[in-house]
């Protein structure tokens, strides 16, 4: 609620024309420290009513002084000169969408979408004809520039803005703007990565929620009579904008912690939504080229890309296995599942297999609960490598293995020549749901394969949680009943001591 002054000059301003000057001290009171909160709601009701009833210009705004000093009706030189203060007005709240105090930011963002909401109802440039469309489009992206800074975390303020991104049409101009955006930030930079704004947009666009259908397009801000023709309506354009602002935002360079949250993202939330899917190969190649987990997390979206794509990618079996180091227990394991096509040769699959049950023996338990699974898996999807298990004369420690773990080709690792003495270690693992996992091995593989879907996402803590959670059976520690410290029957101790 506005504070009495601010109450007063409100309705001196609405309620006269000959008032209209005291507009400025509304605006003069956003720069106020104490009286910005108050300033701010009294601004968001005097343009609101001012946009209702119609008495802002409509138009071209033609420059203040020109437009005064011109030969215009009164009534004309007030709506222009009004319209120059909404600006003023405007411009304030972009610059308080950056202001210390997040209710401040809140406040100014809210504010300024109310206005984008009248603004689309009534509109402040001129219908060129009959059934055309507006959008105030120059209002949201001050909206957007607010939520995504270059020098400060904004992902609280970008939160709250999430729930106008559930209008269709909102989230299209969003969209837009945001690829007009970096456009012209990042080509200032030189490519020199913005962590803070490129975080922020990160923020803004990994959310975004796109419809499936064109009929799921039935939520607007901007109520328009033959919305059919209208190009927000529509599912190719939306699916355009969203692949023209993923590949703006990727071709640049990223923070390294940035890579790894799109990739994790990419197969569900970005690949689906791509008219042409394929042109995310320059990125991937990029991330590849990273190392690490991040490379592991890339041939994830590079797989997707061959088997749902026909994407041609050489050597994409041994890169992977090139992959395969301790790291590869502390990320998602989507890319390891194209071992399970039956089409490869059993070399590969055996060499993966080895690699896996040598990687296994420092893996943390919740990562060895998914990985023992997948392997049995594999045998089942490949018959031919069972050799490794069932080969009694085989190696039996490390020692005596002729598997070579740092050759990179795969069909010079001599894994079918090897066994799993790994996974046999392993059946003395100190947590026992491991080592009930890999004594299975000692049995018959059912024809079924495991579902490893749930156990991807496991964690340790949920594994603790689990044990804490666990009843235990009572067990009997001591026949005899116990008397004290020293208290059993014909206790030497108890005969020379005392600890009364």
């Amino acid at each position: 609620m506005a504070q009495p002054g601010l109450a007063a000059c409100l309705e001196a301003v609405l309620g006269s024309r000959g008032n209209a000057n005291r507009v400025y001290e509304l605006l003069e009171r956003l720069a106020d420290v104490e009286e910005v909160l108050g300033a701010l709601r009294a601004c968001g009701r005097l343009f609101g009513a001012l946009l209702e009833r119609g008495e802002l210009f409509v138009g071209r705004l033609p420059a203040e002084e020109a437009a005064l000093a011109g030969g215009g009706s009164a009534e004309e030189k007030y709506r222009v000169w009004m319209r120059h203060r909404y600006n003023d007005c405007v411009g304030w709240l972009g610059e308080l969408m950056g202001h210390g105090s997040f209710q401040v930011k809140e406040l100014s963002l809210c504010t300024l979408m109310k206005f984008v909401e009248l603004e689309a109802e009534y509109p402040l440039v001129k219908v060129e004809w009959k059934g055309s469309f507006t959008f105030p489009r120059e209002l949201l992206k001050v909206v957007v520039d607010g939520l995504i800074p270059l020098n400060e975390d904004a992902s609280l303020l970008i939160s709250r803005f999430q729930e106008y991104m559930e209008y269709d049409d909102i989230r299209y101009f969003v969209m837009k703007a945001v690829t007009e955006s970096i456009g012209q930030v990042m080509q200032k930079t030189k490519e020199r990565p913005l962590p803070f704004y490129q975080q922020n947009i990160f923020s803004l666009i990994s959310p975004i929620n796109m419809p499936n259908k064109e009929i799921d397009l039935v939520k607007f801000m901007v109520k328009q009579d033959n919305r059919e023709e209208w190009k927000v309506s529509k599912l190719q354009a939306h699916k355009q904008a969203f692949e023209r602002m993923w590949l703006s935002f990727l071709k640049h360079k990223l923070p390294t912690g940035l890579y790894k949250k799109v990739l994790v993202i990419l197969h569900d939330s970005i690949l689906p939504y791509m008219n042409e899917p394929t042109l995310m190969i320059d990125f991937l190649t990029v991330a590849y080229g990273i190392g690490g987990a991040i490379s592991l997390l890339a041939l994830n979206g590079l797989f997707i890309l061959i088997h749902q794509h026909n994407l041609e990618y050489p050597d994409f079996y041994k890169k992977l296995y090139s992959l395969l180091d301790p790291s590869i227990y502390h990320v998602k394991y989507r890319a390891l599942t194209t071992l399970l096509y039956t089409h490869l040769p059993a070399y590969l699959v055996a060499a993966f297999i080895k690699r896996l049950s040598r990687l296994a023996l420092t893996a943390p338990p919740e990562a060895l609960l998914m990985v023992i699974p997948f392997i049995c898996n594999l045998f089942r999807r490949h018959p031919a490598c069972k050799v490794l298990v069932h080969r009694p004369n085989g190696p039996g420690d490390l020692s005596e293995d002729p598997y070579i773990m740092e050759q990179e080709e795969p069909s010079e690792s001599r894994a079918l020549e090897s066994s799993l003495w790994e996974l046999q270690s392993l059946q003395n693992h100190y947590h026992p749901d491991v080592a009930r996992a890999a004594a299975i091995l000692n049995l018959s593989l059912s024809e079924i394969e495991d579902d490893i879907s749930g156990l991807l996402e496991l964690s340790a803590s949920e594994l603790f949680d689990k044990e804490v959670k666990k009843s235990a059976a009572t067990v009997p520690l001591e026949f005899e009943q116990v008397r004290g410290l020293f208290g059993k029957k014909n206790d030497i101790f108890a005969e020379h001591f005392s600890l009364d």
